[in-house]
């Protein structure tokens, strides 16, 4: 039985007929046989037009397929380097290999986890001789550069600015914050969106039927095709690898693979190659924001459900529940509050029982404290007043305490008029006392304005009369 994970070349013309799924030759015990590349890396996109999804650049005419073609990005004066911004999986490796084949280009890729100051100036002087001497551009294509520090981004801004090399540089994060701002703006920048549903569908229907690929060799089922897709959750490389994987199950099981037709990859198959789909979340990127920031917004717009999904995402991926109890706190008092003041304590309860199961168990208390406050009646009034307050404050208004509210228990306080005045709050009838309580310049001025959900339509009626008897309107 051939192996699915040899081959005996990576060229088409070498290609034994009798090969698995992954290329194996099928040759003699004796012969030695070569690993051949990943799929992903087989089915990596030779021009512009191969390319899957981010249809949003490469439009006719666009900055990024004339670069590919050999121009400049966006003419003849404009910048020529380039900084892709995109989830993984999205083709930014693939775009720079497809800039690297336009007509007088030399590739060189470096990685920022393993390269240095000196290997940037190793290529940029090897690019500046390739330029002078060969007529040939360099692409120079740095993955993960957000990982360099600022000293080892600025060591990229010769050969940016002087145009000794085109720079393709790759980031996952947000460059605004990762990317040292002269050569951001040197640089075009492009974002990359997660692949659709049908992209990843068509790149692995191309992939089954294409030479390069697993040429015909398998034929995979609607639901195991199905299932590998949402397993790839957008990201092309992983459904590539999963593809493969699948194949190779299907390969190992088949009596006689390859000589009675198509080996047939069912979803048993697929289930056993991948069994959980990827997770896109980084506990200090881009990610860990967005999730939770649609989590507190799907609180406060009491989709219980979509919270509920937000936060098993964000546990799933190892965020730390402590992180999620926390924003369960700060959303029970800043959009529940007083509608229903419960909620602030299942809040801090939750949070306390956090520190004292920890995970799994915790996620059901965390799961609890989110349904109170997504299905609580929702009021931001004490958010707001408390923002009112203080904006008045740094204003520089209130100035002063009245003297019948000031301290009078020190020696000569009384000589200064402090607590003169003063009505003691339970001797007054139903222990109201009418009285000034802010300063001069804030009576009448009132911050909380309770709305009408939940308990707040209580709490606006009786804060009605409380204002009216303190005032004395």
């Amino acid at each position: 039985m051939s192996d699915l994970f040899s081959a005996g070349s990576d060229t088409e013309d070498d290609r034994d007929e009798e090969a698995g799924p992954g290329g194996s030759s099928g040759r003699g015990a004796g012969s030695i046989e070569r690993p051949r590349s990943p799929l992903a890396v087989r089915m990596r996109p030779r021009t512009v037009d191969e390319v899957v999804g981010q249809q949003h650049l490469l439009q006719p005419g666009s900055p990024l397929r004339l670069l590919a073609a050999g121009g400049q990005a966006t003419g003849p004066a404009g910048p020529s380097s380039l900084m892709l911004w995109g989830p993984p999986g999205t083709g930014k490796t693939t775009l720079a290999h497809v800039i690297a084949r336009g007509p007088g280009r030399k590739f060189v890729e470096l990685s920022a986890i393993t390269a240095g100051v000196k290997d940037v100036r190793r290529v940029m002087d090897e690019a500046l001789t390739a330029r002078d001497l060969h007529r040939t551009t360099t692409v120079l294509f740095l993955d993960e550069i957000h990982r360099f520090n600022k000293a080892q981004q600025d060591a990229l801004l010769p050969g940016v600015e002087n145009r000794w090399v085109v720079l393709v540089a790759a980031t996952t994060e947000n460059p605004s914050f990762s990317v040292v701002s002269p050569l951001l703006s040197r640089s075009l920048l492009l974002t990359l969106k997660p692949l659709t549903t049908e992209d990843i569908e068509g790149l692995l229907q191309r992939a089954v039927t294409d030479e390069r690929g697993l040429a015909g060799r398998v034929e995979v089922t609607d639901e195991a095709l199905e299932h590998l897709v949402r397993l790839a959750a957008g990201d092309a490389r992983r459904g590539l690898t999963a593809l493969e994987a699948a194949a190779g199950v299907a390969w190992g099981e088949a009596e006689n693979p390859g000589e009675e037709g198509p080996v047939r990859v069912e979803l048993s198959h697929a289930e056993r190659a991948m069994d959980r789909a990827a997770l896109r979340y980084d506990r200090a990127g881009d990610q860990h924001y967005d999730i939770a920031s649609a989590f507190i917004k799907s609180m406060r717009g009491s989709d219980v459900d979509a919270a509920l999904h937000y936060m098993a995402r964000m546990l799933e991926a190892g965020e730390d529940p402590r992180f999620v109890a926390r924003r369960i706190v700060i959303s029970a008092s800043e959009d529940v509050g007083m509608a229903d003041p419960s909620a602030l304590q299942t809040a801090v309860a939750a949070a306390q029982a956090v520190q004292l199961i920890g995970m799994p168990e915790a996620r059901l208390v965390l799961a609890q404290a989110v349904v109170h406050i997504a299905t609580a009646p929702k009021s931001n009034a004490a958010h707001d007043a408390i923002n009112a307050a203080v904006a008045d404050v740094r204003a520089g208004r209130g100035q002063g305490v009245p003297a019948h509210l000031r301290d009078a228990h020190y020696r000569g306080a009384q000589q200064l008029g402090h607590g003169k005045g003063y009505i003691y709050s339970h001797d007054a009838p139903h222990g109201i006392a009418k009285q000034q309580y802010p300063p001069d310049d804030l009576v009448g001025r009132n911050y909380y304005e309770p709305t009408g959900n939940g308990v707040e339509r209580e709490i606006s009626a009786r804060l009605e009369r409380l204002r009216k008897i303190i005032r004395g309107e």
